[in-house]
């Protein structure tokens, strides 16, 4: 008598049969392509793969190299950011040997769901210096993305397919741009944990809750979102199991069902150390900021594909729909069950999101980029057909080259920004005391402009300076600025003040609450920093502002009377 299998066999969608798309006649896939990960059949044979999994890594680490060269070239990439995290690296580092930042900062140990860059890069500046270690933290994140995917579609597939390196061009994107680079590397831990469930999905149910687990914890010291993104990915599988047993026929037998829905709620318990971690966490304290918005869901999509160039997003995208409809046409394409319960299940969570959700901007917007990766793992594309080979070559060669190129084009042109800036912050004193403020404050919405937002942190890596930007928020950062200096920087992660806020408000008596960290400006400060300039611009107070330097979009100016450094410092 044979035993009957908890596990459904889904069958692999084909894409143009789904549509109704006629096709000419062609071998049918084999069992295992229909059968996908969940059955015990055999992986589909390698002719009809026709690259070998030696010849796929050539190509990964070929396409690694290209993808990271931009990262190479430019130690400080012109992110949002990106340096306000580079400059929290280097005070972990170095605070204990530096006196100036010993004297702003201090670092305290949390459990916060936000540290996964804070371990690592300080350790690699052991042994290189933080721009360098910033890179390699970079690159660290893109292969763990990238391989997770091609993992992911492995275990799905039982066999390795080349399809999964059509994501290289995502990852250069606008979340990316922002600079997220923990909720990032969360990504990629994100897609291996998921990897990791459905190749231990028929083994030992304790095995496979332990190793969940392990993924959970180290997920939450990645980023809080990061473990969203495994919870749901984790949903949508446990899900479509679910279903395809459903339309199992003959109908499985009570007791299998029931053991299949105990499967189904034991898979949730990995994720329960994470409520009293959190209660633990001081990003609990910030649990009541959130707001939810329907205006910029559309563009939390289009941040997939986009970075900097709108024309360069409909090339891309236009490539991929016809590349796409060619291999529905010729029935190439496949989907994996799992794919269409994730894009349901994504699509509810990403429309209930709020966009900001523990004080943290764009929870919503983070998903959609997390998904894509996941479904791309989703898809199998039939390479025994010589003209779908060359084809799938073409549009791999031809996104990455776009991709590539606009991506170096652009952060060329930026180059001289951060390289005029590098210049500035020569001109500025050891352990000064810099205040950022915006010309306008209606500007940092462009990409091209978000490198500038929190470039003046790059002194806090060259001049050992205090920062008023420096991201020091209790509960999201571990860095916080001592106590006699914590009244003069941002400690909410807001927008710096315009010059008309700054030259309208100059003495304390003009606030009738409690005064912003920048009231006394024109004596907690040596410098001042003023971001998002024309050309041209003229010194908005002459009386007590010195220009020093003026650079491409930005202007350093000396305050007239305060105390330099290399002065004894006063504190309030």
């Amino acid at each position: 008598m044979v035993k009957q299998r908890l596990s459904a066999e889904p069958e692999m969608v084909d894409v143009g049969q789904f549509l109704g798309l006629r096709a000419a006649k062609r071998e049918s896939p084999p069992a295992a392509a229909q059968a996908g990960v969940l059955d015990d059949s055999q992986p589909i044979p390698q002719p009809a793969a026709r690259v070998s999994a030696g010849q796929i890594a050539v190509l990964f680490i070929a396409l690694a190299a290209i993808a990271s060269i931009p990262i190479l070239l430019y130690p400080w990439p012109p992110l949002s950011d990106y340096i306000n995290h580079l400059a929290r690296m280097h005070v972990i580092a170095a605070v204990g040997r530096d006196p100036d930042l010993a004297l702003f900062y201090q670092i305290e140990w949390q459990l916060i769901p936000n540290l996964m860059m804070d371990l690592i890069v300080p350790i690699l500046q052991r042994v290189m210096n933080v721009y360098l270690a910033g890179q390699v933290y970079t690159i660290m994140s893109f292969v763990l993305i990238l391989s997770g995917t091609l993992a992911l579609n492995r275990q799905l597939y039982r066999h390795w397919s080349v399809l999964p390196l059509i994501a290289f061009p995502l990852l250069y994107n606008n979340v990316f741009l922002v600079g997220t680079m923990n909720y990032l590397f969360g990504i990629g831990l994100a897609l291996w944990a998921l990897t990791t469930w459905v190749a231990l999905r028929e083994r030992a149910l304790a095995l496979r809750l332990a190793v969940s687990t392990l993924f959970v914890l180290a997920l939450f010291f990645c980023h809080l979102f990061a473990v969203g993104v495994y919870g749901l990915g984790l949903l949508a599988f446990e899900l479509q199991r679910l279903l395809s047993m459903r339309r199992q026929a003959p109908p499985v037998d009570r007791t299998v069902e029931r053991r299949a829905w105990i499967d189904f709620v034991a898979s949730g318990i990995p994720f329960l150390p994470v409520v009293p971690l959190l209660l633990m966490s001081p990003t609990w304290t910030l649990r009541w900021d959130f707001t939810w918005e329907l205006n910029g869901k559309l563009n939390g999509l289009l941040f997939v594909i986009e970075v900097y160039s709108r024309p360069a997003t409909f090339f891309l995208a236009t490539i991929v729909a016809i590349a796409a409809l060619f291999a529905v046409r010729h029935r190439a394409l496949q989907f994996h069950p799992f794919g269409w319960v994730l894009l349901a299940v994504g699509g509810v969570t990403y429309l209930a999101l709020p966009r900001v959700l523990f004080d943290t901007y764009m929870a919503d917007q983070r998903l959609p980029i997390a998904l894509a990766f996941m479904i791309i793992a989703c898809a199998h594309l039939d390479l025994r057909d010589e003209f779908v080979r060359r084809g799938f070559a073409t549009v791999l060669v031809l996104l990455l080259a776009v991709r590539a190129f606009e991506v170096q084009g652009v952060w060329r042109e930026l180059s001289q920004g951060t390289t005029s800036f590098r210049e500035s912050v020569r001109h500025i004193e050891r352990g000064s005391k810099i205040l950022v403020a915006y010309a306008d404050p209606d500007n940092g919405d462009n990409a091209r402009d978000l490198w500038l937002m929190h470039a003046a942190c790059l002194a806090i890596i060259e001049r050992s300076a205090l920062v008023t930007t420096a991201f020091t928020v209790l509960g999201k950062q571990i860095m916080h600025v001592r106590r006699d200096y914590r009244d003069r920087v941002d400690t909410e992660d807001g927008t710096p003040p315009s010059i008309r806020q700054l030259l309208s408000h100059t003495e304390p008596a003009d606030w009738d609450d409690d005064p912003p960290y920048w009231s006394q400006w024109t004596t907690d400060y040596d410098y001042l920093y003023i971001l998002f300039t024309d050309r041209g611009y003229a010194n908005p107070d002459p009386t007590r502002l010195t220009p020093v330097f003026a650079g491409n979009r930005f202007v350093l100016n000396q305050i007239n009377g305060t105390q330099l450094a290399g002065a004894p410092k006063t504190s309030r």
